[in-house]
């Protein structure tokens, strides 16, 4: 199915301002620790969700260059002895979720995965599952990089599974295009801001810290 133009167009400034955030050309002074602090309430803002708090399995991800950092919300699940489930990339562009122990490998476009050895679960056994993105609408409308995996890999989660999405505060956006095969999100994160998605308004189940 071809894309829509808007949708692709909107990736693109997105990945570019993602590419300026790791060269630091989008900011005029040094980001390092803004990042660091940001990535600090995020996790915190996930993990302050009752579902994750009561979760025992999570499936999320391990962030690449430019995307909020996910590396401490992984080692904070674990310190909660909450099960962790990370993505591995298949041939078909599909996704396996292999459980996460502490050992990262490289993995396709960038990526980083458990080691091959790791053990894989289906990804109904998760009862959060937070996903990456490049930009999410208070409707929970998600863009992601156009590979289409998550979408489809969102189709095997639970009916009752919490889907996070985690974008920096400007990636929070009034409208997303969609196609008929897009999966939306629940909740969106960000450092400033943690919304509940789908309602009338898209706004009324909203709350921030």
């Amino acid at each position: 199915m071809r894309e829509d133009g808007t949708k692709t167009s909107l990736r693109a400034r997105l990945l570019a301002a993602r590419a300026g955030r790791i060269t630091g050309t989008d900011h005029p002074v040094a980001v390092g620790a803004t990042e660091t602090d940001g990535a600090a309430t995020t996790a915190r803002r996930i993990l302050d969700l009752p579902e994750v708090a009561s979760a025992r399995w999570v499936a999320a991800y391990a962030s690449l260059p430019g995307e909020p950092e996910t590396g401490r919300l992984l080692r904070r699940l674990r310190g909660r002895g909450i099960r962790v489930l990370l993505p591995s990339m298949r041939p078909d562009l599909d996704l396996d979720f292999r459980e996460y122990t502490g050992a990262l490998i490289a993995g396709a476009f960038g990526t980083r995965e458990p080691p091959l050895g790791a053990a894989i679960f289906e990804l109904v056994q998760a009862d959060v599952i937070v996903v990456p993105a490049l930009a999410v609408d208070v409707h929970g409308r998600r863009l992601g990089r156009g590979g289409g995996s998550y979408d489809r890999a969102l189709r095997r989660a639970r009916p009752d599974a919490l889907i996070v999405a985690v974008v920096h505060d400007n990636e929070l956006v009034d409208r997303v295009p969609t196609e008929a095969h897009d999966v939306a999100v629940h909740v969106v994160v960000t450092p400033r801001v943690t919304l509940r998605c789908g309602t009338s308004d898209g706004a009324q189940d909203s709350y921030s810290r």
